[in-house]
Order: C-alpha cells, then sequence, then structure tokens
C-alpha cells in the first residue's frame, strides 16, 4: 500500500535525479524555489495540476512517484 511518505521521498528522489537546479525548476514550473525546496524536504505536495506539470519537466511518469518505486 502506498503511503504519503512514499511518495514524498519518491517525488524528492526524482526532482533530485532531474538534475534541476531549485530555482531552474520552480522558474520552469512558475513557482517559488522555496516551494520546490518544501516538495523536497517533504514538507508538501503540489497541487494536482502542478504534479502534472512538474511531473512532464523532470521527465518522470506521474505512476513512478505515484507507486512503490524506488529511483
Amino acid at each position: 500500500m502506498i503511503t504519503l511518505e512514499t511518495i514524498q521521498k519518491n517525488l524528492s528522489a526524482a526532482i533530485k535525479q532531474s538534475g534541476l537546479t531549485q530555482t531552474e525548476l520552480g522558474q520552469k514550473l512558475g513557482v517559488s524555489q522555496q516551494t520546490i525546496s518544501h516538495y523536497l524536504n517533504g514538507d508538501k505536495l503540489p497541487a494536482l495540476d502542478t504534479f502534472a506539470n512538474l511531473c512532464a519537466i523532470i521527465d518522470v511518469n506521474p505512476a513512478d512517484i505515484l507507486t512503490e518505486h524506488s529511483f
């Protein structure tokens, strides 16, 4: 069973693996660097539309974030 903690870990790992800086990713996504930092630290999760755009930007299948998948 997938947990919120697993989703947060997967999202953080995928962002780190993208090679983009927090600033670059924030600019591409239209959010602040601080918001990206919150995603990386597991402090919060993006809204669904932001999540979909984030996955497209970092070229990761959303299902990989939302399942028991390790990066």
